[in-house]
């Protein structure tokens, strides 16, 4: 994937802006070591980033074979060699296969059902320059960060609707969105949600145990790739720029009390196998480390931004995505799998009877617009979207979608004593 295609327009940049913008993006020697944390980061003691990476970087996708495969599919229980076997091109022929082992074993462990959440976006101001995001800092964008007041009529408009889960989304932006700030939005999510989710910037372990006594269950953290080199030149400026730090974040949130953890590597911006590969494989030995964790992957693909519409997935079409997800769910049969609006209603409506159990409904990644739209209205003080999402139905619609596929949605199977 040619780089450039990702840059955004600079047309309204000036001046000390516009020139360190161009210096970061051109010279590699103005920009921090990605690899090196910064002040105030917590270091924890863990070999897992090292497991991870080395079998990432040793994993030759073309290596596998057809018999390779035939023989992954056959075995009972998946090992780390059988997930490669079934990762690589030479099982893209036996997809029908994988669908049916991949819908066997979603059955034996969650029966027929899929959750259903949604993702409130409070403030997409952001500190970090990450040339495939819509909040980065760069980009010319309408900000935003939604009050108390608004946050909870926003969760009030979802909540009415009848959902009982959220997911709290932040730009990275330590200033505009601070752990003080997330957390008083857990306490208003905890009055309306059985179950609270936060994708917020990485934090410490003492922010995370904060957060969770704030009413947090749950955190995903987005590595986006696992290809520490590719991961230098797009993450360009800021805290995320540091890779180890942030690949740490859920075992930090684990350390934090947090209750779940979840991940994903962004589909589309490295090869796309070997970071399918790396999100499985953080998950497969997190999992052994903390096996009282509730654990769940998703595997989103780019998506067009404002700004820049020529973001694509590229080679990561739709049978590489039910490969991925299929491959997902026989080498981790207990974890569960989410799939994203990103993707359109027939993939998403199809993958639920297969391999996935939670999918997003009532979605909006613009800030501050659940009020407007379940009104339908547009508020013109609302924050622009992250990026541009393909199923926009309303929770009614998708609840409904679901029935009529066959399965049952759950709202929520927490009990709280």
């Amino acid at each position: 994937m040619d780089r450039n295609n990702f840059f955004v327009d600079s047309d309204k940049l000036t001046g000390e802006a516009l020139e360190r913008k161009h210096r970061i993006e051109n010279d590699p020697s103005a920009r921090t070591n990605h690899m090196e944390y910064l002040e105030g980061m917590e270091r924890i003691s863990s070999d897992v980033m090292e497991k991870v990476l080395a079998q990432r970087n040793s994993y030759d996708p073309k290596s596998y074979t057809d018999l390779d495969v035939k023989r992954a599919l056959t075995q009972e229980n998946c090992g780390i060699e059988e997930f490669k076997a079934l990762l690589s091109p030479a099982a893209l022929p036996y997809l029908e296969e994988m669908a049916q082992r991949a819908k066997y074993e979603t059955s034996r462990h969650f029966g027929n059902t899929v959750y259903l959440f949604t993702p409130l976006y409070i403030a997409n101001y952001c500190e970090n320059y990450c040339i495939y995001c819509g909040f980065n800092c760069y980009n010319d964008i309408a900000r935003k960060k939604l009050t108390m007041e608004e946050i909870e009529r926003e969760m009030k408009v979802i909540a009415d609707s009848g959902m009982e889960e959220i997911l709290l989304l932040t730009g990275e932006s330590h200033k505009m969105s601070d752990v003080a700030y997330i957390g008083e939005a857990c306490k208003l999510a905890a009055k309306y949600f059985r179950n609270v989710g936060l994708e917020i910037y990485p934090v410490n372990s003492e922010d995370y145990r904060y957060l969770h006594e704030c009413g947090a269950d749950y955190v995903t953290v987005f590595q986006e790739t696992y290809d520490s080199d590719k991961y230098e030149t797009l993450h360009l400026m800021g805290h995320k720029r540091v890779f180890p730090y942030r690949f740490e974040a859920q075992e930090r949130a684990i350390l934090g009390g947090m209750r779940g953890v979840a991940f994903s590597a962004l589909l589309g911006l490295a090869d796309f196998r070997k970071d399918a590969l790396a999100s499985a494989l953080h998950v497969y030995y997190l999992q052994r480390k903390y096996p009282y964790v509730e654990y769940s992957l998703s595997c989103p693909r780019l998506r067009p931004i404002v700004n820049n519409d020529r973001i694509n997935p590229m080679d990561v079409h739709e049978r590489q995505l039910c490969q991925v997800l299929c491959a997902y769910r026989i080498f981790l049969p207990y974890v569960g799998i989410t799939v994203s609006s990103r993707e359109q209603e027939h993939f998403r409506d199809g993958i639920v009877k297969i391999a996935a159990t939670k999918i997003s409904a009532g979605v909006s990644t613009g800030i501050g617009d659940h009020e407007s739209k379940y009104h339908g209205t547009k508020k013109e003080s609302a924050g622009d979207e992250q990026f541009e999402i393909s199923d926009g139905r309303s929770f009614d619609e998708m609840y409904g979608a679901m029935a009529k596929e066959g399965l049952q949605p759950v709202l929520n199977d927490y009990i709280y004593v």
